[in-house]
Formats: structure tokens, sequence, C-alpha cells
């Protein structure tokens, strides 16, 4: 049993679901309206969706997994994959009912998600760049999310853009990180179905416009100098510093760490945000 316990926890993924819920707390912060206690639901339905996204792809990539993450609680063998799946449909159930009481656009925002983070591990992973589209596009809508349970969605776009370009170069990177275990199980990437090659041109050319993207708010005096100054000093180096480092000498393990970077750097950005914005 605490075996179990332990492998549900670390196949939700704790990093990953805390920034989703995180980019819920920026959409209801920028908005304004003091509406918390409806954002903090919408955080809870984010958290719970994103474990059971998790868990609902760790089930279906078990095989994957046992090429390119070994560690993992499934192939590692600590946890069964029923418990997994079990554990998926229970918190994908939590977190559309929270998301109900809510709003009416909240609970079909949730429905919607759910319904288009399974059919991602199930058919569309397997394709070159809508899967990784669909990641940044529900990526994206978390902070728009967390706009709308507090009444006021409009200025959380600017933090859905910014968080879509991000995403959708970090799932590009990915891939890469993948290749030997995508190629293996014959899944369709950028990268497999491209070559490394152009995967890797992809992956700069979206890390480059997310570094004009998250500049864009201070540009056209949305947000304070403030948060110019974090992102310049705070941010900008770590993702130069991954841009340089994504090179056809880098094996999937490097990979990865960089792609882990990226989403620590991620956490930076939150930073700026919160000190930047107006409300």
């Amino acid at each position: 049993m605490v075996s179990e316990l332990k492998g549900l926890y670390k196949i939700s993924r704790p990093l990953t679901t805390l920034t989703g819920g995180l980019a819920v707390l920026l959409g209801g912060y920028v908005a304004g309206t003091g509406a918390w206690g409806k954002v903090i639901l919408a955080i809870l339905a984010t958290w719970f969706i994103s474990a059971a996204a998790n868990a609902w792809n760790d089930y279906r990539d078990i095989e994957i997994d046992k090429i390119n993450q070994p560690n993992r609680p499934l192939p590692a063998g600590l946890i069964s994959p029923r418990s997994v799946l079990i554990f998926s449909l229970v918190m994908t159930a939590v977190s559309i009912i929270l998301a109900a009481f809510i709003n009416t656009t909240a609970f079909i925002i949730a429905l919607l998600s759910a319904g288009m983070l399974y059919l991602y591990s199930w058919r569309l992973k397997s394709t070159v760049l809508m899967g990784n589209a669909i990641v940044a596009t529900i990526s994206a809508m978390s902070a728009i999310f967390g706009g709308i349970a507090a009444g006021n969605p409009r200025p959380s776009l600017w933090l859905a853009a910014i968080i879509a370009s991000a995403i959708m170069g970090r799932e590009v990177l990915k891939t890469l990180a993948d290749y030997e275990g995508d190629l293996r199980q014959r899944c369709r990437t950028v990268a497999t179905v491209w070559g490394r090659r152009a995967a890797r041109v992809v992956f700069y050319i979206l890390a480059s416009a997310t570094l004009v993207v998250m500049m864009l708010p201070y540009l056209l005096d949305v947000y304070r100098p403030v948060y110019a100054l974090v992102v310049a000093l705070g941010v900008y180096p770590v993702l130069i510093y991954v841009l340089l480092r994504v090179t056809r000498e880098r094996t999937g393990q490097q990979l990865e760490k960089l792609s882990q970077l990226m989403k620590y750097d991620f956490m930076v950005w939150f930073v700026a945000v919160l000190l930047g914005a107006t409300t």
C-alpha cells in the first residue's frame, strides 16, 4: 500500500501540477476582481486534472518509458497499471465536479480539457506537432481558466500567449529527449518524422519566439518595469543557456534535464508577473 501511494504521488508529477495551478493563480490575480474563493476551486480542479492526465499518459506509455524513463513508477514496478487507471479516472471526475461549482463556462472548459488530454495520450501524441500543440493550448488555457473563475478573463490572454509559446517549445524539446524510445515504438513526432536536426530548428524558433513574446507586455506598457527586470535577469539567462546547449551531441538524458530546467525557469517568470502585473 505504501509503495502504491508513493507511486501515485510520483506519477501525478507534483511539480507539473503545481505549475498548472500557479498559471491559474496568475490568471485570477491579473483579473483583479478578488474572487479568490472560485480561483482556489479552479486551482484545485487544475491540480486534479493535471494529475489525472499525467497518470493516463504514463498508463499509455509503459513500453516507451521502459526505454526513455525506466525509473518512472510503472516501468519500475512500483504500482500496477490498474491502480494508475483508476486513479486517473477518479481525479478527472473530482476535477470536473469542482469546476461545476465555479460557473458553467469553467465546467465546459474542464470537460473539454479532460477529453482533449485523454485523446492526446490515446491518439494525438503520436502526431507531428499536433499533439504538442494540444498540450500547449491546454496549458495556456490554465491562465484563462483562472481569469474565468475570477470573472475577468481578458487580462489573462497575455499570460496564455506566453505560456503557449514556452510550452510548445518545451514539448518539441521533449521529442528530442524521447527520440530513441519513440523511434522504437514507431511514435510519429517531429523528431522521428522530420529528423532531429529539423526538430532542433523548430525548438530554436519557438524558444526564440518565447523570448520576444515574454517581453511584449512590458514593451506595450501592460506590465511595470520590474517585470522586465526579473525576466531579463532571471528568465532569459537560463532560456538562452538551454538554447545553446540543445545540440546534436546531447544525449536523451541530457536533453531531458534541459527540459526540466526550462520548467524550473518558468517559476521565475511567475514571480515576474506577480511583481509586474497591474491589477
